[in-house]
């Protein structure tokens, strides 16, 4: 969920993370191309996926309804957020189907070079912040507000953070303060990155069956929640404009209502892709389960999808067309 920028060099060389292996540049068109004059067909729908596993069940179950409903082919790119926005000026993705809040990026892409425009709200409520295990919650009440953490700083301390409490934060791509957190809050810890949502939720799963301390970053909607209730930090509380300027930011992250975010090009195209999209809408409940499904009952995504859309019809057909 979730981008610090990035820098990436060039027009063309937009790389794919993850096992994707292709590059955006690499091929040409996009969705609007397959679309038929009267606005009937549905044709290709470059469809990214970011890198954590919420996005990929909603994405799953959009893919599942386009290809089967709509007769649509859907090509699903593994891309970093910041990529997935250059993929709109160039036609190769037609679709970010959960944003984070990113008023940068909608800036630079919906407001300067109208190249995306918002399709409107995922129905999923977001929230980032610092957790820790419940059993910490339980033996130290008083850790759930950040003006005690100095207090506890040296529980955390690991071979990685240099005398300091560590805060382990988890893939570097996703959207945080928390370096900048650490330093404006005079905390005593340092940020060290697990490296992806999967190692992350492991160290969370770990220190709680073990007892071991651990504080770091975590969100909702996230499946683990319903196998281990992590218990959030209190951070100072989030005001409008408080995190304006990413180095001096002081306060808790703010709530997201997340949405999603096509290409100009493929809301003007008339595909019925996009339709979908735009009214695609479900609960923070309903993605956990299917992220459940593919991450606990090692489900392949499309099986999870069908699973969920052959018990939510009333749903799927809200959605179409």
């Amino acid at each position: 969920m979730r981008t610090r920028v990035l820098a990436l060099s060039g027009v063309i060389l937009l790389s794919l993370s993850g096992c994707g292996g292709a590059k955006v540049g690499e091929q040409g068109g996009g969705g609007g191309g397959g679309v038929s004059a009267g606005g009937k067909a549905c044709g290709t729908v470059n469809l990214a996926v970011n890198p954590w596993v919420g996005y990929e069940a909603s994405a799953a179950v959009v893919a599942e309804v386009a290809e089967k409903r709509l007769g649509c082919k859907v090509e699903k790119k593994n891309l970093k957020e910041e990529v997935s926005w250059q993929g709109f000026a160039t036609g190769e993705v037609d679709a970010v189907i959960e944003n984070w809040g990113h008023p940068d990026l909608k800036k630079k892409y919906i407001e300067q070079q109208k190249v995306a425009v918002s399709a409107g709200s995922t129905g999923n409520k977001g929230i980032i912040g610092w957790y820790v295990p419940p059993w910490m919650a339980r033996k130290y009440p008083d850790i759930r507000d950040w003006k005690n953490l100095n207090k506890y700083a040296s529980l955390f301390e690991t071979s990685e953070s240099d005398g300091k409490g560590q805060l382990l934060d988890g893939d570097p791509s996703f959207v945080t303060n928390d370096e900048a957190l650490v330093k404006n809050l005079k905390l005593n810890y340092k940020v060290v990155y697990a490296g992806s949502e999967a190692a992350l939720i492991t160290e969370f799963r770990k220190a709680e069956k073990d007892k071991t301390p651990l504080i770091g970053y975590f969100y909702e909607p996230q499946w683990f929640m319903s196998e281990v209730k992590l218990v959030k930090v209190n951070l100072p509380p989030y005001k409008e404009g408080c995190d304006a300027d990413p180095e001096k930011v002081a306060c808790d992250y703010p709530p997201y209502d997340l949405d999603k975010i096509v290409s100009k090009r493929f809301a003007d195209s008339g595909s019925p892709a996009y339709t979908l999209i735009k009214n695609f809408k479900w609960t923070n409940d309903d993605q956990n389960l299917v992220a459940k499904y593919i991450t606990q009952d090692k489900l392949k995504p499309e099986e999870a999808a069908a699973k969920w859309i052959a018990a939510n019809e009333a749903k799927v057909k809200a959605w179409l067309p």
